[in-house]
Order: structure tokens, then sequence, then C-alpha cells
């Protein structure tokens, strides 16, 4: 186990401002956040850009104000997103705008995530007994994801393996296998709370399901993210199993503790492992960690 812990500040997704008022959206909010999360502790950045006005928005152009904006104030790892929820075969297109991105040495993302599976990713409502938005869906097929990790391979991106459950593990650890993912492997196990019921909950028997079947024969990181849910409440046992933390308003606006910035919600799970003795990692000590630069 490595003594740093490694925090991945998850400063928007799609959230919106109802939600909490602190969520950044434009270029400049989200360098602004990315600098007070590099001083509470985090040592990557992930964000989606979005419009003025929140909007999704996916464009290369939009994904390098941002990366140049943030690299001029902050020596943050940059992890944007792949890019939007689809039900169609244009999910292969989904790297396109990290692969543009990473042409230009200035632009270029340190990591990029690869879901390693399809979801429905419905909200369930149990007080009204309804499902909302019933018909969305998150496809990944097995063949845009070895697109995908050929094309973060030939770029010299690093792959984030994300698993929202014990098949996309054991479809992630096959990427590796093939040859297509090397190792060390960085997984992201993506709980999911409240609302959201298509990962495992935000209980310590939700992580250990997960935990259970990552295998110690291969070089694996692995971090933590709760959608939906308060990450905090497991936070002391990610930490003392080893394992890396992926927490921000972005996936939850932990409203427990009012309309928190993404800066202070990471330096409260910098307080709590630190007390069970890991203390968080620079950027430049979570790239050695993870091997970027294919050390």
């Amino acid at each position: 186990m490595h003594k740093k812990i490694i925090f991945e500040a998850r400063v928007n997704e799609y959230a919106p401002r109802t939600s909490n008022p602190n969520i950044p959206y434009t270029a400049d909010e989200i360098a602004e956040a990315a600098v007070a999360a590099r001083s509470a502790g985090a040592a990557i950045l992930h964000y989606h850009a979005r419009t003025a006005d929140g909007g999704a928005t996916n464009t290369v152009e939009a994904n390098a104000e941002i990366i140049r904006k943030v690299r001029a104030a902050t020596d943050l790892l940059i992890l944007p997103t792949l890019g939007f929820i689809s039900n169609d075969t244009s999910a292969k297109n989904r790297i396109d705008t990290v692969v543009a991105l990473a042409s230009d040495p200035a632009t270029k993302p340190d990591i990029a995530p690869i879901d390693t599976g399809s979801a429905n990713l419905e909200i369930w409502d149990p007080e009204s007994g309804e499902f909302g938005n019933p018909e969305r869906l998150y496809i990944n097929t097995t063949e845009s994801l070895i697109h995908y990790a050929r094309r973060l391979a030939e770029t010299g991106v690093k792959p984030k393996l994300v698993t929202w459950s014990v098949g996309f593990t054991r479809r992630a650890m096959a990427l590796m296998d093939a040859g297509l993912v090397k190792g060390p492997a960085y997984f992201l196990l993506h709980l999911t709370g409240g609302r959201y019921i298509t990962g495992h909950p935000p209980t310590e028997a939700g992580l250990m399901a997960h935990l259970a079947f990552l295998p110690d024969d291969r070089p694996i990181e692995w971090t933590v993210n709760c959608l939906g849910g308060n990450l905090l409440g497991i936070a002391s046992t990610i930490c003392r199993l080893g394992g890396h933390m992926a927490i921000g308003i972005g996936d939850y606006p932990y409203r427990e503790l009012g309309t928190p910035r993404n800066a202070d919600v990471i330096s409260r799970a910098v307080d709590i492992a630190q007390k069970v003795g890991r203390d968080p990692a620079t950027p430049a000590e979570a790239r050695e960690i993870l091997q970027l630069d294919g050390k």
C-alpha cells in the first residue's frame, strides 16, 4: 500500500447549480476551483466542459481553453470526461476530442476515462415509486472499448478504467489480459447512492464486493467515487485498505456541509486520510504512482 493517497477532484460533472451554487461552469470557474482543490490536497482534476449556462459541451476548443487555464495556474494532472450518454453506434466517436487534445502537448490530457460496460442511468424515487429518465442509457460496446484503449495507447494518455459493478471489472481485466491496457492499471470503482441505483451502494459491503474481484496478480491502483451519495462515510475504510479517493461536488452536493466548495469537501477527505496515516500525494507523486510516463 502506498502511504500517499491520490485525491481526484471531481468538480462539476453535469450537476446543476440548484444542487450546489458552487458548481463551476466556465473555464475561469473551473480553473479557480482547480487551484483551490490543489491547495486542499488534490492531485488530479476531473472536469466536464460546460457552457456558460451550465449546458453540456465537449468541443476541442472548450476543453483546450480549460486545460490551458488550469495548467497556467496549477500543476494538477488533467482528466477530462470522454463524452456523453449515448444509445447509438456513435459511441466510438467519444474518444475523438481527447485524441485531438493529445496532439498538442499544451492540451494533452494526462488521463482519460473508459467506462468498461454499458449502464442504465435512470433514477428511482422510492417515495413516488416511479422511475425518472427510464430510457437513459450509457452504451459502451466492447468494440468501442477496444477502440478507446488502442487510441489512448497511441496518444500516450493513461486510461482510467471506470467500473460500475463486478461485470465491468471483469471486462476491464480482459482488456488488460488482451494487452490493450498496460499496468499499473488505474481503476475507478464507481459507487452510486441516493436515487442512482445502477452501481454498488456507498457502503463498506458495496466497496468490499468490488474489491473481492480485483486480482492481486497484476499491478492495479484503485480509487473510489460515489455518484449521488456521500463518499465521506466510507472514506476511512478506503484509506485503510490502500485505495485512493475521487470526490467533489460534481458527484454529490454535500449539503450536509452547507454549500461547500470542492476544496472544502477535499479538505474533509484529507483530514480523514491523515488520521489513518496517509498524506495526500502531490501531482508529481501521483504521476509516479500511476507511472504516467510509462516508467
